[in-house]
């Protein structure tokens, strides 16, 4: 009984808000810890960029950034990671990270990004689940995509712990994503697939672009004039 009630309490977004603070605490605030999620980020990012560089030279140049999806996704993680170093290092607490509009432009990108293509891989290996469960590398084509890309949507879920957002921010990032979804699959230059997709995955890929900015204006506080700004 006690465990429903400590379960439910989790519907308060204050209560929400102090577990995820606790845990970004826990993972980001100390230097040991920090240097553990910043080493296996640093590695999801060489793996997602061994993943596109055998096609990028079939895609423009100024595209990469916008072909290159899970690689920019992780990239951006890396550099709000990055911006946690100074603070950590100095033994101060999350709370005490620098807050200006530079970097709230950083941490709402890096969030969205992560978070649409953290999700996106549920929908796109899906809408060919028999294709990628008998491939002969299912367990990394299928398994392993699954697995590390959720750990995107984790990682970014602890930025509000420290970053901050501004109407700019936001509508950025949605520009950016409508134009990523007009790259991939309005000039077909979409991730590698075992398919080739089709207006269904442009919706969904939309669609969730919607949430991830949706779940950022939720989840962070705004950078306003009662904010603390360096």
């Amino acid at each position: 009984m006690r465990r429903l009630e400590r379960i439910g309490r989790l519907r308060d977004p204050v209560v929400r808000r102090l577990v995820r603070d606790a845990f970004a605490e826990e993972l980001l605030g100390e230097p040991r810890s920090l240097g553990v999620v910043v080493v296996l980020t640093a590695f999801m990012f060489l793996v997602g960029v061994a993943y596109y560089v055998p096609t990028l030279t079939d895609v423009p140049p100024i595209l990469w950034l916008l072909y290159a999806d899970s690689a920019v996704a992780v990239g951006l993680g890396l550099l709000s990671l990055a911006t946690l170093v100074p603070t950590v290092r100095s033994g101060e607490d999350l709370g005490a990270v620098p807050a200006n509009r530079p970097l709230a432009y950083l941490h709402t990108l890096a969030f969205v990004w992560l978070v649409t293509f953290g999700l996106w891989p549920l929908v796109a290996l899906n809408l060919a689940f028999e294709a990628y469960l008998t491939a002969p590398d299912a367990w990394i084509y299928y398994w392993g995509v699954l697995g590390t890309h959720l750990c995107f949507v984790a990682l970014a879920l602890l930025f509000p712990a420290f970053g901050y957002t501004t109407p700019g921010a936001l509508a950025l990032a949605a520009g950016l994503g409508v134009a990523n979804v007009i790259v991939d699959y309005g000039f077909g230059y979409h991730p590698p697939l075992l398919y080739e997709p089709g207006p269904g995955l442009a919706a969904a890929t939309l669609g969730i672009t919607a949430f991830a900015v949706w779940l950022a204006a939720r989840s962070f506080p705004c950078l306003g004039a009662d904010t603390h700004v360096e």
